[in-house]
């Protein structure tokens, strides 16, 4: 599939046509300085559409920045998401007007083909509730939909999976801290292929120094600007007359201030320094929340490009593992044919890699996919779900602290997974706030300790445990585990599990997907019926086909977990996951 990317800017619209299967770009460009020698949005978009006409492109996907609370992904574009797309215009001003100007023209030019949006926002829609979240009233908030959304979204994602690519591993493997920085700048941590803290909040104004934008600011400033110089004024200098070009006084070009920087220009060197300063505070941060990195990525213009600013970043980070070397940073060059070059020292426990980035392509990407363009989901069939309450998994270690040295587990019941079963043993349970007793032990034992746990359970204990895919529990929260035998405190070991689907190499097969994949989930022919996002496909052989959700989310739809005698699982033959599964993750 051909597909017409458009990105479209308050003073600029670019382009591309991606041949999506071979990821090649057939042409593209840019029209520069809208607004000026009688340049608009509808003349730029018109030559555009003359220039790649010849191209044939069978679908038109087009960069939004805000999507809001609404969109959490590429949507097909018709006129309810062109006013929903309008009602973020306050959160977004320098962006979402031109982006729907775009929208409207090209829709207006090209009525036959199909538009989607692809929003900046969509990436970050699974961040935990306490990075999401404010400290202001939350009726209030929830009322306004003032909460961090974060942006940059495609490239952050595009960036990661091209790292985890040239280390060798899968995303979900990975604890990587990506920076986009450009005129607009943005830090993610994405832990396990999910973004879980990103700088900028509820608009693209907060975070890291910008070109024009002034990143986190005291919000006793923004008042005190406010009551001198007025809301419009105020908005127009923080958008438009701050970052770097504010601070230099030079404008926005950081080349241009790396050379009055050079000449001994104070201003451009205080730029320079707030701007370095300002990642890096969030490298440390974000290395914290993660409990470690493996790799930080730059990208955008300035990441790709600018070897100082690169070197000021990345200094003195040995106490994380990263020592830059320094010839490969003065060498650096990415391109589309090598588009990743690692410039950290040989024994660097922690990678720096500077990638180009591509968020074209991955918008290009997901327009196909919202299409159809050959990577739906097939239908053979709805899927049994099980409701899995909370658990723990035990080691050799483990069994002998809490019931005595060699003592086994003993079945109480065995569950659907084949070789699994619930023991008869139960631990409690003990958090800062609280503890919960009888939690069912799960067998055979393994080769390290997990819990699992809902979000309800989680505030009931007063932790704050990460959503993740069973196993992946290197730093997750510590837990308390109380047995007949003694006590034992992990360091880490306690989850929120990833909702997901187990399957066979042939149920795979059969519905299209593959193992690591998101899906979106409808469930049917319950009280409720509603749809699940970022359901992770798992493929085994020695898996059984089934749907695993905790109890929270058994509780929204509805589903009942049968009687009240502490059963572990409870599958449901009558109740299904719609067969129309729809693949999230474009790589």
């Amino acid at each position: 599939m051909r597909v017409l990317v458009i990105n479209c800017g308050s003073s600029s619209v670019k382009y591309r046509v991606i041949d999506v299967g071979s990821g090649e770009a057939l042409t593209s460009g840019a029209i520069e300085r809208i607004g000026e020698g009688g340049t608009t949005h509808a003349s730029a978009v018109a030559a555009i559409l003359q220039d790649t006409a010849a191209f044939e492109p069978a679908a038109v996907g087009h960069r939004v920045v805000h999507g809001g609370e609404r969109f959490h992904d590429a949507t097909l574009i018709d006129d309810d998401v062109i006013d929903a797309i309008e009602a973020c215009f306050p959160l977004a001003p320098l962006h979402n007007p031109a982006n729907l100007a775009g929208i409207r023209i090209a829709r207006e030019a090209l009525p036959t083909l199909p538009h989607v949006a692809v929003f900046d926002t969509a990436f970050h829609v699974r961040m935990p509730r306490r990075a999401k979240h404010y400290a202001i009233d939350l009726e209030l908030a929830n009322r306004l939909g003032i909460r961090r959304y974060g942006f940059h979204g495609p490239s952050h994602a595009y960036v990661a999976g091209l790292a985890a690519d040239f280390l060798q591993t899968d995303v979900s493997n990975l604890r990587l801290i990506t920076l986009h920085l450009g005129n607009g700048a943005s830090a993610c941590a994405i832990e396990l292929g999910s973004s879980i803290e990103t700088s900028m909040g509820l608009t693209p104004l907060e975070g890291l120094v910008m070109g024009t934008r002034c990143g986190d600011l005291d919000a006793g400033a923004v008042l005190e600007l406010v009551r001198q110089l007025g809301v419009d004024e105020t908005d127009h200098l923080l958008n438009r007359q701050s970052g770097l070009a504010g601070l230099s006084g030079l404008g926005n070009d950081l080349r241009d201030i790396e050379a009055q920087a050079a000449e001994g220009n104070d201003r451009a060197r205080l730029a320079i320094t707030v701007y370095a300063h300002a990642v890096r505070r969030y490298i440390g941060a974000y290395a914290a929340v993660m409990g470690g990195v493996d790799a930080i990525v730059l990208t955008g213009g300035i990441g790709q490009n600018s070897v100082q600013m690169r070197r000021r970043i990345l200094q003195q980070l040995d106490f994380l593992g990263l020592r830059l070397d320094e010839d490969r940073n003065q060498d650096a060059e990415v391109s589309a044919a090598t588009p990743v070059v690692d410039i950290s020292a040989d024994r660097a426990l922690v990678r720096a890699l500077v990638v180009a980035t591509n968020e074209e392509l991955m918008t290009a990407r997901q327009t196909a996919r919202v299409v159809g363009g050959g990577t739906d989901v097939r239908s053979p069939g709805p899927v049994p779900i099980a409701i899995s309450g909370r658990h723990a998994h035990l080691d050799r270690a483990s069994m002998d602290a809490l019931f005595g040295a060699g003592s086994e587990l003993t079945v109480y019941r065995y569950l659907s997974q084949p070789g699994q079963f619930a023991a008869r043993q139960t631990v409690s349970l003990i958090g800062p706030r609280g503890r919960i007793d009888k939690v069912r032990v799960l067998g055979p034992l393994r080769q390290a300790p997990q819990v699992e746990i809902s979000r309800t359970d989680e505030f009931e204990l007063g932790v704050d445990a990460p959503v993740r895919a069973s196993g992946k529990t290197q730093g997750s929260a510590p837990i308390t585990l109380e047995g007949p035998a003694g006590n034992l405190h992990l360091k880490e070991g306690l989850i929120c599990a990833w909702r997901h689907i187990h399957m066979t190499t042939r149920d795979a097969e059969a519905y299209g997907v593959e193992n690591g994949d998101q899906v979106e989930v409808a469930i049917t022919g319950g009280d409720r019926d509603l749809t699940f996002g970022d359901v992770l496909i798992r493929v085994k052989d020695s898996y059984l086909l089934e749907m695993h959700i905790d109890t929270d989310e058994a509780n929204a739809a509805e589903l009942s977990q049968g009687d009240s005698s502490g059963d572990l699982l409870y599958s449901s033959p009558d109740v299904a996951v719609s067969a129309s599964l729809r693949r999230k993750r474009a790589r």
